[in-house]
């Protein structure tokens, strides 16, 4: 848990666009694997820095998303990075499950390979099972 004093002096630090907002990637602190990028804003921050537990902010439903409120797949924070810019965050993550929405491991799950496009990530768990409520 970092202190509130830390927290307000980091969010000082960063820069945020027009609205409020910092692109963040995730990262498995482990293996080096790229998870997901989403967005964060100051609230987001803090409280993801307060709780250890990664928490975005939903652009399509404008509030906190706890990541794997509803799936419970969460993120644990393990270490929080800025760039050099002060315009994007790298977060190191211990991923319980997929991180993907379409039950993958990653969201990076397209690549274009001696010239064609793959999927180069197989479905770990069906959307409906992972999102069932």
């Amino acid at each position: 848990m970092t202190n509130k004093k830390i927290i307000e002096q980091l969010i000082n630090t960063l820069t945020f666009d027009q609205n409020g907002l910092i692109p963040a990637i995730a990262q498995q602190y482990n293996t080096g694997e790229v998870l997901m990028m989403a967005w964060m804003n100051k609230e987001s921050i803090s409280t993801t820095l307060l709780e250890n537990r990664v928490v975005y902010w939903s652009r399509s439903r404008q509030n906190l998303w706890r990541k794997g409120d509803t799936s419970g797949q969460i993120q644990e924070l393990i270490e929080f990075r800025w760039d050099c810019d002060t315009d994007s965050l790298l977060l190191q993550v211990n991923q319980t499950g997929v991180a993907c929405h379409t039950g993958r491991r990653t969201c990076f799950f397209n690549a274009v390979r001696d010239d064609k496009i793959e999927v180069i990530s197989d479905v770990k768990i069906e959307p409906d099972i992972l999102y069932k409520q």
